[in-house]
């Protein structure tokens, strides 16, 4: 093999420094030419390097989830804000093809969020002050309700006297109300900054939109790469402003008839209990299942009788099952299914590192992998045969 290489170098130099060559200059080239190229060496890796590749990558997959949760508090407001920015897509782009500046556009979108957000709080603030001011009562009423049962289940040793001292007792339940209410009040400054923060972003992106749009597509080199940036950008755009503004409609149907429920079952603030339907529906499964059981539980400490103080609940987890196998799939069909245990792993990731606001983005984040999966991956899709 040395013997080879040495060959292929002197003939090298010969092409390259001499013009004209001797009778043996030319055997060399030739002999030079018909040896066998060099074999190419190939660097396995055993499964040491490879466990080490895979060690690096998680470690930095750590180092960015620890980075997401210790961030929260930006990004929380600037995820949520380019969500419902890229939700108002598509009315932006209507409001522009209507002649609408876009600043104006942008003024005009972040206002109508805002007047919507502040409608709401406005009209809880009334139920949730009188659920304030009645909660002694209410919790002494919830202990002389439930003790019947409870005293059925013997090996909790719970008698009437449990909640006459000690820990259960109602004055430590009271402190306990008031603790809670000094975490809220506590935490009030940053949820107020994270909604300036939010405000701000939301602005910012719904003006900036047309040139960060064009900035990520101008990224890429190839005409082929900014295609496939477009596609997915209007893709996900159509899809989350689609979702949401059907979901919107039938969530708020689903509400009224909370509403309406709350109001015939005798159960009090009808209104909040519509509220807290239409917003637990926008976390699949988690949501419902925990608005169905605060509706059982308020039902049971209404009224005396078992089989009455469920029917509420009977009636919001009918309906809404209705409306979600029935109505749902029906108006959007099947081109937006998300695996429900993919949805569920993310609501509970989502969930542990952002709290109730990472439960309510973990279902458009999911949309918006979905789509981009989808639309990268288009190629390898079922095409249908053209007739010939």
């Amino acid at each position: 093999m040395g013997i080879a290489n040495g060959i292929r170098k002197q003939a090298k130099k010969i092409v390259i420094g001499e013009r004209r060559t001797s009778a043996w200059a030319q055997t060399l080239r030739e002999a030079a030419e018909e040896l066998p190229p060099p074999p190419l060496h190939r660097l396995e890796k055993d499964g040491l390097d490879i466990s080490m590749a895979w060690a690096i990558i998680g470690i930095f997959a750590i180092l960015g989830l620890a980075a997401v949760y210790m961030m929260s508090l930006i990004l929380i407001p600037i995820t949520l804000a380019v969500v419902v920015g890229m939700i108002l897509g598509m009315v932006a782009e209507n409001l522009s093809k209507m002649g609408v500046p876009r600043l104006a556009n942008a003024v005009l979108l972040s206002s109508a969020v805002a007047l919507v957000i502040f409608l709401l709080v406005n009209s809880l603030a009334d139920p949730l002050m009188v659920l304030v001011n009645e909660a002694p009562a209410f919790i002494e009423r919830s202990i002389n309700r439930i003790m019947p049962y409870l005293e059925r289940i013997e090996w909790l040793h719970i008698t009437p006297a449990t909640f006459e001292s000690g820990p259960m007792s109602i004055g430590a339940l009271l402190e306990n109300t008031g603790n809670v209410l000094h975490v809220v009040t506590t935490n009030l400054t940053p949820a107020l900054v994270q909604g300036l923060i939010f405000f701000a972003a939301l602005l910012l992106f719904l003006a900036s939109r047309v040139n960060l749009r064009k900035t990520v597509i101008m990224t890429f080199r190839t005409r082929t790469q900014r295609l496939a940036a477009i596609r997915v950008i209007n893709a996900v755009e159509q899809v989350l402003g689609f979702y949401f503004a059907t979901a919107s409609l039938i969530y708020v149907g689903l509400g009224v008839v909370m509403t309406v429920i709350a109001y015939a079952g005798g159960l009090a603030a009808p209104v909040l209990w519509g509220f807290f339907a239409f917003v637990s529906s926008f976390i699949p499964y988690l949501g419902i299942t925990l608005m169905t059981l605060s509706v059982a539980i308020a039902g049971i400490l209404t009224h005396d009788g078992l089989v009455v103080g469920l029917m509420p609940a009977v009636a919001f987890f009918t309906v809404h099952l209705v409306m979600e196998n029935l109505i749902f799939p029906a108006v959007m069909g099947r081109r937006l299914e998300i695996n429900p245990f993919i949805v569920f792993l993310a609501i509970l990731f989502w969930t542990w590192m952002w709290g109730a606001v990472g439960a309510m983005l973990a279902l458009p984040l999911s949309l918006i992998v979905m789509t981009v999966i989808e639309e990268l991956l288009i190629e390898e899709k079922p095409q249908p045969q053209l007739p010939k």
